[in-house]
């Protein structure tokens, strides 16, 4: 399990990125090998004001459907299109070429309420008993 050292995390299995005011999105290599092959995402519009933990997006894949949730409150400012003609990208790099959305952090203290890695992958190991 490839879990980054300078991601936060939640226990939905998103990752996030803080690079000054904007937060980069996506889900975990944990949570993508859960999900196995992903065939189809949904993400909300830019634009969109989202509040921490509320759903951004779905992820479909050939055994579930998942919600992704924000890790942070924040405006949508970009969101990656290529993964409507590509969502294998998820599982192929989660943390690249798989990024689901890019937001305007509002509030940074939120980050607080987040994973770091070595805490992500004990939550993981926890939960996966």
């Amino acid at each position: 399990m490839n879990v980054p050292k300078d991601l936060l995390y939640t226990k939905e299995h998103e990752w996030t990125k803080i690079d000054g005011d904007t937060a980069t999105v996506g889900i975990t290599d944990y949570a993508q090998h859960q999900l196995g092959d992903i065939v189809y995402v949904e993400l909300v519009e830019v634009g969109k004001d989202v509040k921490q933990m509320e759903k951004i997006g779905t992820v479909e894949s050939v055994k579930a459907v998942s919600e992704i949730y924000s890790p942070l409150s924040g405006t949508v400012l970009e969101v990656n299109e290529s993964l409507k003609e590509h969502p294998e990208f998820i599982n192929q790099d989660p943390y690249g070429s798989g990024w689901m959305v890019k937001l305007k952090i509002k509030d940074m203290s939120e980050a607080k309420n987040l994973l770091k890695a070595e805490d992500y992958e004990k939550y993981v190991k926890e939960e996966s008993k």
